[in-house]
């Protein structure tokens, strides 16, 4: 019995800085047990060879039979600066993060790509959360059980202001700077535990929603911003830092949020509003407070409801049960019944949809970045693998197959990073520049399609690169790939995203042209056949819509290779451009032709740690 308490201790500690001193402890322990045993057992003298203890009638190994040296095997992948060894990432900040703010990103890097942060990943994980409806006197109280290591994650993040940087007047980066930099944390942070992003996404993109009314910004953005984690069940005004939730798709609706059928009705004479019905998707449900959509008198409105209200008292949010996900499994997901729950107005009553549209962008700029983060990481783990795991007589990096595979994933793991912060860049210019502003309107959508979609079949090869050892739980590229889905299924699926791509030309003629005219330049001799494609694509999809999900991946392609450009050396941003824009069909990847250095390509992407 001791025995499988102390492994359970060893677990519940194993968190942070501490947890080698507890699970020597806790080891140590567990030893005593097992020689105890041993002791009772064979009260005479040594066990014999083949049995030196059991457990639920299974032998136990002895030492000497064990496996003592473990050969050609890859070492761990972490202790690494995630920042620093990223080319493409440092080239895509060139002129825009001066000395300390780039220390800064140093730090990050470090943080993220060391050891303990893979543990703490790893528990909040196979830790995930649990609902908690009432207390043990029966009182309603709908909260959420964390493991301590995912609470350890969000204070990181929230303290590196990944909730709401963009918003600091005065904060460290510069107005015309600010996206880029938290996108290049957040890229960087998605390579480790990718979860705990979504609270961090949907609190950054609440403050948009907020901006629509004075008095609640007013009152909630100083929370916001205060860069204190505080996952206490209390009051707002009692807390040193908030966190904000969403909830707008219904179970008749999905995407069509329009349909919804929760209502929200007018209380007395305040601004206080009753609001009854449901949500079938509830974002980060341990939120203090929740950005929701419900139907008034006048039409689809927008709603801040608080968990808790000014006195303390619960709000009728009732959180029916947590979703079971393929993957996310850090981070909570909710149903929930709202029975005359009380809100606030946010906006225009019947501008709901007005309120939310710029959430909605800046939730889809995350998506890409978190995608191409998860892609990033996969490669790099597989790379480290290939470079240390010998197969006939070679490394397998130096396997010309091998290195053709590696060589092409990389394009892609590189493409994806430069688009992703390319969209970040319109994103604080797009107040400046009418072609910028198109730029973000046009291209954040087309981003997050094919970024979100590359993800899941990039990270399958890169699992298959490591064998059964990339199929078993216990390596982080099984937990990567069952990650990789959800970002091209939250904030508007592939559909939607090329819906909205039709809309943006529809709306705005000159969307295309503006766009073109930044990136044409950059595409060489490629431009004319990629281009005039593109147009062709564009114009026909006026008269047959099922083409926009060919439009989307064409135009995120096309800026993808123009993006190359200014972030990776010639040969590779070529490579890019003849596999992607002229090169023939490919439906996996290992397709480049010959004439490629595949080695100096791999290089490039991930240098060599030798």
């Amino acid at each position: 019995m001791l025995r499988w308490s102390v492994c359970w201790f060893i677990e519940d500690m194993a968190i942070g800085g501490v947890a080698h001193q507890y699970k020597r402890v806790a080891y140590n322990m567990l030893e005593y047990s097992c020689l105890s045993s041993r002791k009772n057992r064979y009260p005479h003298g040594r066990e014999p060879d083949h049995a030196r203890y059991s457990i639920g009638g299974a032998t136990i190994m002895t030492p000497d039979l064990e496996a003592k040296d473990v050969a050609n095997q890859s070492p761990p992948y972490h202790s690494r600066n995630l920042f620093v060894e990223d080319r493409v990432l440092r080239s895509c900040l060139d002129g825009v993060v001066n000395g300390k703010t780039e220390q800064g990103l140093a730090a990050t890097g470090a943080f993220w790509g060391a050891s303990e942060a893979a543990e703490l990943a790893r528990l909040a994980n196979t830790n995930p959360p649990r609902l908690k409806t009432h207390d043990p006197q029966g009182r309603r109280i709908d909260q959420v059980e964390f493991h301590p290591a995912y609470h350890a994650i969000m204070r990181r993040s929230v303290d590196a202001g990944l909730h709401c940087s963009v918003w600091e007047k005065n904060g460290a980066e510069k107005k015309n700077s600010a996206h880029q930099i938290r996108a290049a944390r957040l890229f960087l942070t998605a390579q480790t535990e990718c979860g705990h992003i979504c609270p961090m996404t949907m609190t950054n993109a609440s403050l948009a929603g907020l901006s629509k009314s004075s008095v609640l910004e007013k009152e909630w953005a100083p929370l916001i911003k205060s860069r204190k984690y505080d996952n206490r069940f209390l009051a707002p005004d009692k807390k040193l830092g908030v966190t904000l939730g969403m909830g707008m798709t219904e179970k008749q609706g999905g995407t069509d949020v329009k349909s919804a059928i929760t209502r929200a009705e007018k209380s007395g004479d305040d601004d206080l509003w009753h609001i009854s019905g449901h949500k079938w998707f509830f974002s980060a449900p341990m939120s203090d407070a929740f950005l929701i959509l419900a139907q008034t008198k006048v039409g689809l409105s927008c709603f801040l409801t608080p968990r808790l209200l000014p006195d303390g008292s619960v709000n009728s949010v009732r959180l029916q049960r947590l979703k079971e996900k393929l993957g996310n499994r850090s981070n909570a997901s909710a149903e929930v019944e709202f029975e005359q729950a009380a809100g606030h107005l946010v906006g225009e009553d019947g501008k709901g949809i007005q309120t939310i549209i710029e959430m909605v962008t800046l939730t889809r700029l995350d998506c890409a970045l978190a995608s191409a983060g998860l892609m990033r990481s996969a490669l790099g783990q597989a790379v480290h693998h290939c470079r240390h795991r010998s197969v006939f007589g070679k490394k397998l990096v130096a396997q010309p197959i091998m290195a053709r595979l590696l060589a092409d994933m990389s394009l892609d793991v590189a493409a994806a990073t430069a688009l992703a912060m390319r969209v970040a860049r319109a994103f604080d210019n797009r107040q400046d520049s009418d072609a910028e502003a198109a730029f973000a309107r046009l291209v954040t959508p087309a981003a997050k399609y094919w970024i979100c979609k590359s993800a899941p079949g990039l990270i399958y090869e890169a699992m298959e690169c490591h064998g059964g050892n990339g199929y078993s739980e216990e390596f982080d590229v099984a937990r990567l790939y069952r990650e990789a889905p959800v970002n091209a299924i939250w904030e508007g699926s592939g559909n939607v995203m090329a819906l909205d791509v039709l809309r943006v030309l529809e709306k705005h003629a000159d969307a295309l042209d503006l766009v073109i005219d930044e990136i044409k330049a950059d595409l060489g001799a490629s431009s004319v056949m990629a281009i005039d494609r593109l147009r062709k694509t564009a114009e026909a999809c006026s008269s047959d819509p099922g083409l926009a999900r060919q439009l989307c991946e064409e135009l995120a392609i096309v800026v993808s290779a123009a993006c190359l450009r200014h972030t990776a050396p010639r040969e590779f941003a070529d490579a890019f451009l003849e596999s992607r824009l002229t090169g023939r069909w490919r439906s996996t990847y290992g397709m480049l032709e010959g004439k490629v250095d595949d080695s100096a390509l791999v290089d490039f992407a991930y240098p060599s740690e030798s």
